[in-house]
């Protein structure tokens, strides 16, 4: 069984699982195209950046023993909420810990009034494309901050 904890984006099993996802994407995207322009090299790091004075909250997923297997944080992107930062541990996949989170997102959602909420995921990471999908979520196109620097990802909606 899966429970969701609301937590401070400083709770340090949030760190922890968001350094987690930090190797996991190094592994899919490797590092920077040695070709690439600096400038964009830097504005596309400044765009998955998460300044911690926009999150709103951090979610966990718990699992039975009390080991954090899930994180998602929720943001304020301008006029939008924006999800960043799901993982779930590769141990924990497919038992539930992703729709917990997502579900818990939308709760948040409705409390703070937004309309929808949005997120961006990459090209290499057809797993959270299939859950967004599975899970109800609209493609929509790739907004900034992530248009100029990554155009091949994929971004999402979910009306509340």
């Amino acid at each position: 069984m899966i429970t969701i904890e609301r937590v401070a984006w400083d709770d340090p099993r949030a760190e922890e699982l968001r350094a987690r996802m930090d190797e996991e994407m190094h592994e899919r995207y490797g590092s920077s195209n040695a070709d690439e322009d600096p400038a964009v090299t830097a504005e596309r790091s400044r765009a998955l950046s998460v300044d911690p004075t926009t999150v709103i909250t951090s979610l966990l997923a718990v699992d039975e023993a009390g080991r954090a297997v899930g994180h998602i944080a929720i943001r304020r992107l301008r006029d939008e909420v924006e999800l960043k930062r799901l993982i779930v541990l590769a141990a924990a996949r497919g038992k539930g810990a992703a729709t917990a989170l997502l579900d818990e997102c939308e709760r948040v959602g409705r409390e703070l009034g937004a309309d929808r909420l949005i997120l961006q995921t990459g090209d290499r990471q057809p797993d959270a494309v299939a859950l967004y999908e599975k899970t109800g979520w609209d493609p929509i196109p790739v907004y900034e901050p992530y248009a100029a620097t990554m155009p091949w990802s994929f971004c999402f909606a979910k009306a509340l």
